[in-house]
């Protein structure tokens, strides 16, 4: 039989940003499943709540903290309680983001401004707090969602497509920072996947049909197909990989 106990992990407790709906809910729940204590993270109470109870129906361990990820004294006084009161955060997943799609030449600065600072700066915010109390454990991982868009262009989401690439060269830079004191950062860049911010793609019948042509795997990736990839990422498995981004696009970016 294989040895599997790389990838268990139970007695460790991931925080995930972003997790009440969406590939953060589903990240959530695959890191639950693989034995870690789940923690979930968004600014929508009501929606938050909705997403502990499904998880805890399934028979999951999961808790959940809110605090808005663009708020840096919040982000750091929320993690800080945490580590306090509850114990350690062994694992963050930043996967909070949002998208907004317009001509480049209309694209309204307040919602330019919102992207930075929800897809990038959130990182940052949540990275370096959390990363403060591994850094004195010696160990941690750090697991940034990027996208296919961190190598690729597309008409309508240049500001976004430049948030993502940020989020990669970021990651690069956390793990040149934290390697040394036994921190382990990677990104996991997403293709086109079924989402709610995808939803307006799904629907739209021109699209998927270029989507399938266009991408190898002649599809659109499930939300589901991202778990395995952060569980590697998330365990020993991955002790000496640092500052990778692992693209799980069906072979988009690597075909023409």
């Amino acid at each position: 039989m294989p040895d599997l106990s790389l990838f268990d992990l139970t007695h460790r407790t991931a925080l995930v940003t972003g997790s009440s709906q969406g590939i953060g809910l589903a990240l959530a729940r695959g890191l639950a499943r693989a034995g870690a204590s789940v923690v979930l993270n968004g600014r929508d109470e009501t929606k938050l709540a909705e997403a502990v109870a499904t998880l805890k129906a399934d028979g999951l361990g999961v808790q959940a903290i809110s605090f808005d990820v663009t708020k840096h004294d919040a982000v750091r006084e929320a993690i800080d309680g945490f580590e306090r009161d509850r114990g350690p955060i062994d694992i963050l997943v930043n996967n909070a983001g949002m998208q907004h799609r317009a001509a480049l030449e209309d694209f309204p600065a307040d919602r330019f401004e919102a992207l930075l600072q929800t897809n990038i700066a959130s990182v940052f915010h949540a990275g370096q707090a959390v990363a403060r109390h591994m850094i004195g454990r010696g160990k941690g991982k750090i697991v940034n969602i990027a996208s296919v868009q961190a190598a690729l262009a597309r008409t309508s989401i240049a500001p976004y497509t430049a948030t993502k690439g940020a989020v990669a060269n970021l990651t690069k830079g956390m793990a040149t920072d934290w390697a040394k004191h036994g921190l382990q950062v990677n990104a996991i860049a997403p293709g086109y996947m079924k989402t709610p911010l995808n939803k307006a793609l799904v629907e739209d019948p021109a699209f998927t049909e270029w989507l399938e042509k266009r991408t190898p795997a002649g599809r659109w990736g499930e939300v589901e197909e991202l778990v395995g990839a952060c569980i590697f990422l998330a365990s020993d498995a991955s002790s000496f990989v640092n500052g990778h981004t692992l693209y799980v696009d069906g072979a988009l970016t690597v075909s023409l």
